[in-house]
């Protein structure tokens, strides 16, 4: 809290360092990174320099680094682990995302000798990894320690509401933008069966992203070719209120295999949002880090990357979350195909065209199909190869805006804090002070005698101290008290005066990051490892260490879950019978509602025999099954 006010966090994603700085620029108050092991992205890893950089960089804003360590450990790996989360503390990053348990037991055990040296150590967040759906899963989470819980991408605001409600005291972290996958997270594993690749290791192949034949039991095809498990991209830019009033206090965007021009568009676009819905509701919210950005751009969702965009089940269960026709992006609208000439055609519609546009169309097939602008003339289009299934009246869609990208080049963001002068005259000495909006303050005290001016110095050091530059503080205010002002000070003093401030104000750290609460925060909570949780408290484990087996032995977890990859059997080809085999994916996602076919909610009866199966053309075959009292489909190896 802040003065009573609720601190709100845009959460970013940084695949790199570049992309890092790129989102606090653009109005992260905090962003997530993967070190160059055990993140769910496993090529989007970055060294222990870049990662402390990116620390150092934030913190001047009071924004934060989180740290994905978000992958299941194998029982070699425990000693990098552990090196790895040694490096963390001592870098000052000020979360560390979890799936793992082994992460937990190991970061207890560090705790005490790193406190005892004056380290601050990170707070714990339960990854989405962790599969987080339920208000029982947030309470064993919390009593173990955890003092964040990033939810499941499929829970309704009202699930959001409730869970809040039951453990008003966990921070909640929801997803508000990006990609989306079709099972819940943690309890995917047809990457791992089909092609050794497994999710829970930062390897996912993308399964969901395939191609498939819909058959039934009797090999009827029932639809033919379609991207039947592909999900559009969430945004909830329009509900973010709505999540704020829930309860959650991070609204975090998907992405950390983007690039920076994805990550400037998307976090300028929310944190404007944000902005916005904060300066209607006074008195109420704050932003969880300081500074003001002004951009080079006018933020546009639809110029970046997105396959569509869904609410998902933000209002229930929608039939239109899923994109049969393509996995890829379509970009923005800009209207339909008017009339075609040899080696052009013209477009109606409102749309500017540029040289290199890209644009693409679905042809009678219902597939995707591309093509680059050579020449723009008004609204005729010289494609650079004419596209032969173009017809007038398909709609055309932008998914490379040359001049946007354009835009998007070089720097195009600066963040500044605001920081107040006073200039005063104390027991015969001039003094200056500096306060930025952070809190921090700063004094120099000139030691010797100052001489009478002959005319004001007011109009020169205050423009002398308002020669900020490239720092990222601009003035807010300077006062000139007990005529201050009639003292001769050469304005190289002055210079160095204001350097003197700015370097003090620049080795303070932020109260966000110094407070007791954040060292408070490292105590784990008891646990009373005699309370056994109901099995569905927890879902999914994928124990792939002992470290982790015995964390939940002895934490109320009886038969934890090992980790699907570390079963040889569980893989594609082998002579293990496939019923043996636990569910590739257990998806919310339903097919047969998205097809009209939910009996349970009022859709068509089934005129199919099933089980249904998916087929793509590489051999790959999986059986449907819907469990109907849990209201989500399970995927089969068959």
């Amino acid at each position: 809290m802040s003065n009573g006010l609720r601190k709100i966090e845009l959460l970013a994603p940084a695949k790199n360092l570049e992309c890092g700085i790129a989102a606090i620029d653009h109005g992260a108050d905090a962003v997530y990174i993967g070190a160059a092991q055990f993140g769910a992205r496993q090529t989007a890893g970055n060294s222990a320099e870049d990662i402390a950089e990116l620390t150092r960089y934030a913190h001047q804003f009071g924004a934060a680094v989180y740290v994905t360590v978000n992958t299941i450990v194998y029982e070699k790996e425990l000693a990098a682990l552990e090196h790895l989360l040694k490096q963390l503390v001592e870098m000052g990053v000020d979360a560390i995302l979890v799936q793992d348990m082994a992460v937990l037991e190991i970061y207890k055990k560090l705790k005490a000798e790193y406190v005892a040296r004056g380290y601050r150590m990170p707070a714990l967040h339960a990854s989405t990894q962790t599969d987080n759906r339920s208000a029982d899963k947030v309470k064993w989470l919390k009593e173990n320690g955890f003092e964040r819980v990033v939810l499941a991408r499929e829970l309704s605001l009202e699930e959001i509401t409730d869970i809040h409600k039951a453990h008003p005291d966990v921070e909640l972290e929801a997803f508000v933008h990006g990609a989306l996958c079709v099972s819940y997270s943690g309890a995917c594993y047809a990457s791992q069966y089909f092609f050794n690749r497994s999710a829970n290791r930062g390897e996912c192949a993308q399964f969901c992203r395939m191609a498939f034949d819909l058959k039934d039991s009797d090999g009827e095809t029932l639809i033919e070719d379609s991207y039947l498990l592909s999900l559009k991209d969430m945004c909830q830019l329009d509900r973010l209120g709505d999540l704020l009033e829930a309860g959650v206090c991070s609204l975090k965007i998907e992405g950390r295999l983007k690039d920076a021009n994805y990550v400037k568009n998307v976090v300028a676009t929310y944190s404007e949002a944000l902005n916005a819905y904060i300066a209607k509701h006074t008195g109420k919210y704050c932003r969880s880090s300081y500074g003001r950005c002004t951009y080079t751009f006018t933020p546009a969702l639809e110029k970046t990357f997105n396959r569509g965009f869904t609410h998902y089940f933000f209002n229930g269960r929608q039939k239109d979350i899923s994109s049969f026709n393509t996995p890829k992006a379509m970009g923005e609208y800009v209207g339909y195909v008017k009339e075609i000439r040899r080696g052009s055609f013209n477009v109606a519609g409102t749309a500017m065209f540029a040289n290199g546009d890209g644009l693409c169309f679905f042809n009678r097939q219902k597939k995707l199909e591309g093509f680059r602008v050579n020449r723009v003339e008004n609204n005729r289009l010289f494609p650079l190869t004419m596209p032969k299934n173009l017809e007038p009246g398909m709609a055309l869609y932008r998914n490379n805006d040359i001049e946007f990208e354009r835009a998007m080049q070089g720097k195009t963001a600066t963040r500044k804090l605001q920081v107040r002068f006073v200039v005063d005259v104390v027991d015969g000495k001039l003094t200056f002070t500096a306060t930025d909006e952070c809190g921090r303050s700063a004094n120099v005290v000139l030691n010797e005698t100052p001489e009478k001016a002959q005319k004001s110095q007011h109009d020169n050091i205050v423009k002398q101290l308002e020669k900020l530059g490239n720092t990222v503080w601009t003035a807010n205010g300077i006062s000139i008290n007990n005529s201050a002002d009639e003292f001769f000070i050469p304005s190289s003093r002055l210079a160095a005066v204001r350097r003197e401030l700015l370097e003090a104000l620049e080795n303070t750290p932020v109260s966000n990051h110094t407070d007791k609460q954040a060292v408070d925060r490292t105590a784990t909570n008891s646990v009373n490892a005699n309370n056994t949780v109901y099995a569905d408290t927890i879902n999914i484990a994928n124990v792939a260490n002992t470290t982790a087996q015995n964390y939940y032995a002895a934490h109320g977890v009886k038969n934890a879950p090992t980790a699907f990859e570390l079963n040889s059997d569980y893989k594609a080809g082998s002579t293990t019978a496939t019923s043996a085999v636990p569910p590739l994916m257990t998806c919310r996602y339903c097919l047969r509602y998205a097809l009209g076919y939910c009996v349970k909610n009022g859709g068509k009866r089934p005129t199919w025999h099933e089980p249904l199966h998916l087929e793509a053309k590489n051999g790959i075959r999986v059986r449907l099954a819907f469990n109907c009292a849990k209201c989500q489909m399970e995927v089969y190896a068959e």
